[in-house]
């Protein structure tokens, strides 16, 4: 085990290091400085405030995530959710939801596997709030003039998605609601598999949907979407805010391609924080539109900057408080 996390750990670093010389090879370093210096740090400080809000929705949403499970205190969830999100900039293996799931657990005295089940659902939500926002984007810009292959490509992908993560949705309720059915149809379903599919897969499943005990209020479930828009707003209005601290003042639909671009990014192989991978494709998606390399390149350090040192200082802060320690963390996957 330890062995492949090393592996990939030296991979996403190769992966990082790739991506920073691309970055960097052709940028004149005066100018790169001179472009920072110019930059009006009015609009970052505000660009950090909207991550940090989005972090609290992200803890109100996991309330009613497990609000049938436990009525639990913001206060525990937004320290989780900010330990978590700690992790994955600094720790190996992208272990941030498992440190999530175990901080959570730890504090309220709740079931691991559970509380997990839960961050799942919630990955869920990001994944399917992210496709609409693609399919608007896609939809309302005007894109350079010889994108139009590519352009068309990512509206086609991005259906398919809205399309995939509708049916996963519908699949966990219909589990949720139906479990017996369910299971037993996916054992027939499996039937020309050797058995030994079925004996993993079914219980796993029913291990994974008893975890879930999601309430089915109409309140919570309208409390569920309003969020997931809220913090995609929220992130959405950092990026904006990025941008007007170089003065660059375009559609909003602009930022939201940028966004896109950024989700798409942190799914590479990379570093712990996303490093390079999140650069190159906040550079990319500039120059594309027709914004100077050294400008774009000053954007996407200062937009990096603004989600990995702040709550890694915050993430400290609370993992101190709630006297945990790095090395716990670490162990927090085998915990699931």
């Amino acid at each position: 085990m330890n062995s492949k996390v090393d592996l990939k750990f030296w991979i996403g670093i190769a992966v990082s290091i790739f991506f920073m010389v691309l970055l960097f090879e052709k940028i004149d370093y005066q100018s790169l400085a001179g472009a920072l210096g110019k930059a009006d740090y009015r609009y970052v400080f505000l660009a950090v405030c909207f991550i940090f809000i989005s972090y609290f929705l992200r803890a109100v949403r996991w309330r009613y995530l497990l609000i049938a499970e436990k009525f639990l205190s913001l206060s525990s969830l937004y320290s989780a959710t900010i330990i978590g999100y700690m992790a994955n900039n600094i720790l190996p293996a992208r272990i941030g939801e498992f440190v999530r799931a175990y901080t959570l657990a730890q504090k309220e005295h709740l079931e691991t596997p559970a509380v997990f089940a839960s961050l799942v659902v919630d990955r869920l939500c990001d994944g399917f709030t992210v496709i609409i926002l693609l399919l608007i984007t896609l939809s309302t810009l005007q894109m350079p003039v010889g994108m139009h292959d590519s352009t068309l490509a990512l509206k086609v992908g991005g259906t398919l998605m809205f399309i995939i993560y509708c049916c996963a949705m519908l699949f966990l309720y219909l589990l949720k609601r139906h479990t017996v059915r369910m299971l037993s149809g996916i054992g027939y379903v499996l039937r020309p598999f050797p058995s030994r599919v079925a004996e993993n897969i079914i219980p796993l499943l029913g291990s994974f949907i008893g975890g879930i005990k999601m309430s089915s209020r109409s309140g919570h479930i309208a409390a569920l979407i309003a969020t997931s828009f809220g913090i995609w707003l929220c992130c959405l209005l950092s990026v904006n805010m990025v941008l007007r601290s170089f003065n660059v003042d375009l559609p909003m639909t602009v930022s939201m391609f940028i966004l896109i671009l950024l989700v798409f990014a942190v799914m590479v192989p990379a570093s712990p924080g996303f490093i390079g991978t999140y650069h190159y494709a906040c550079f990319k998606g500039l120059t594309v539109l027709g914004i100077p390399e050294t400008t774009s390149v000053s954007i996407a350090l200062i937009m990096h900057a603004t989600d990995f040192f702040p709550v890694i200082i915050a993430g400290l802060y609370y993992l101190w408080k709630n006297s945990l320690s790095l090395n716990e963390l670490k162990r927090a996957r085998k915990a699931i």
